[in-house]
């Protein structure tokens, strides 16, 4: 069995470094500082980095304390995110990932760039206005797809 993208990345320090490093450039960023006024809480990153486990295959934390999908769900409603934050959202995304040191094979970045454009396409319609969403669901558990990590025998 190949690793959980979560164990190949470095588990659960890796993530925070992770975050971390996404919301200090999202708190200089002209684009994307107006979606948190104030600044990102401790709170925010550590419930953000929770769902990033989750998703990559770490433990439920984010499910079992804070609520799941339907909790995430909620923090996006109504923020009329625009396409150009979407997309600067991902490309800072990118960039932490190599500040945080996560592993940069071709396989893990293609999980999670996968990642990254599908959860961010996701918010992007889910902010609208009078957005039709899926109001409950799982928290989506990403694996390798087709290119699992090469690993010698």
């Amino acid at each position: 069995m190949p690793p959980t993208l979560y164990e190949w990345a470095g588990e659960r320090e890796a993530f925070r470094r992770l975050i971390d490093a996404f919301y200090d450039r999202v708190e200089r960023d002209d684009l994307l500082s107006p979606l948190f006024p104030g600044g990102v809480t401790e709170d925010h990153r550590a419930h953000v980095t929770l769902w990033w486990i989750e998703v990559f295959g770490g433990p439920s934390d984010y499910t079992d304390q804070l609520g799941g999908y339907e909790r995430m769900l909620a923090h996006h409603l109504e923020l009329h995110i625009t396409p150009d934050q979407r997309r600067r959202f991902a490309e800072t995304m990118h960039r932490a990932a190599d500040d945080a040191g996560l592993p940069d094979d071709p396989e893990f970045r293609a999980a999670f760039v996968g990642y990254v454009e599908w959860g961010t396409r996701l918010a992007l319609q889910n902010s609208q206005h009078a957005a039709e969403v899926v109001e409950r669901a799982p928290v989506p558990r990403w694996g390798w797809g087709v290119a699992p990590p090469w690993q010698p025998s």
